[in-house]
């Protein structure tokens, strides 16, 4: 079922006046639905109800469709991005929360968090072919783009698992702070950032070692440390500058990705959980769930442009031209 908020017309005619014709798209886990923002006008023009539970969402690499957790009913949708039809249900194991596509687009792989599996699926076949056990709690996962690695983040063995994705096994283990969310490699594969929630910290690590580099930790005047919980994180192309969520802080901190220092703290809304780059990497954008809105950041200026409601518990966001 389909809920547009504007006329299909309307909708066309604001896709067709668009210059950059980017699209934000943000699963919103309480309505059950995925949100639609327009970038260039900064409005949220069409929502579609699309499954129990979303929260993790990718795009393929043509960028025709949309890989979408659906948590409650355990399976990952494959959606087309022009018309939201569901082109296909995959086999993602119980309860998926996090995923991320392979360096070569054909695969996912999937965090099964009761489990302490990762789940990896043929996106051609729709057939899981292999499950892999890791640590206690799979949380964080990412995909190096030279192809290398896949990493898993377990939540209560607070490690690392670095995945050899030709034979799918575990080659290495780090240990990092405890409950590891996110990770994040840098667009040149030598760097990892994992981002650990009640460890309130950073850690950078070297991917040819895979030993930690640097521990980065946050300090926000006027919040309590215990409100600091690093959770999403992402690092920008020419690894100028990363970013990371501070969950309850509100806060999107900026590090420097030369120094390993902070920059500055941006507040955006409330709860602030994952992050992604607009396709020109001249914006950010924050999913707040408390506050039900999405922040949208000029990485120019680092400055908050606008934050936008777009429905109940925004969790996940990813942005297509």
């Amino acid at each position: 079922m389909t809920k547009a908020w504007v006329p299909t017309m309307v909708l066309a005619c604001l896709l067709a006046g668009s210059v950059e014709a980017e699209m934000v798209y943000v699963t919103l886990e309480k309505d059950n639905a995925i949100a639609v923002v327009d970038a260039s006008s900064q409005k949220l023009i069409a929502t579609h109800e699309i499954g129990q539970r979303p929260r993790g969402i990718a795009l393929s690499k043509e960028g025709r469709h949309l890989f979408v957790a659906v948590s409650d009913d355990d399976t990952i949708l494959m959606i087309d991005t022009e018309d939201f039809s569901v082109v296909g249900r995959l086999p993602s194991g119980e309860d998926p929360e996090t995923f991320v596509l392979g360096a070569e687009g054909k695969r996912l792989y999937v965090s099964n968090e009761d489990d302490n599996l990762v789940t990896v699926i043929d996106i051609v076949s729709g057939k899981a072919i292999k499950t892999i056990p890791v640590g206690v709690e799979p949380e964080g996962i990412a995909s190096s783009p030279d192809g290398q690695w896949i990493v898993s983040t377990s939540e209560t063995t607070n490690m690392v698992h670095w995945i050899d994705p030709a034979t799918l096994e575990i080659i290495d283990n780090t240990l990092v702070d405890p409950r590891p969310r996110a990770a994040a490699f840098t667009a040149d594969s030598k760097q990892l950032w994992v981002t650990s929630e009640i460890g309130g910290s950073l850690q950078v690590i070297d991917v040819e070692s895979r030993q930690q580099v640097k521990r980065v930790t946050f300090e926000i005047p006027g919040v309590r440390p215990e409100k600091i919980q690093p959770v999403g994180v992402v690092i920008d192309r020419e690894r100028k500058f990363g970013y990371v969520a501070i969950g309850p802080a509100n806060r999107v901190a900026v590090v420097d990705a030369a120094t390993l220092e902070v920059k500055d703290y941006l507040l955006v809304g409330q709860r602030v959980w994952n992050l992604a780059f607009s396709p020109d990497q001249k914006r950010l954008y924050t999913t707040n769930g408390v506050s039900n809105d999405i922040s949208i950041i000029d990485l120019g200026e680092h400055r908050v442009l606008k934050s936008l409601v777009v429905g109940r518990y925004p969790w996940g966001v990813v942005a297509k031209p």
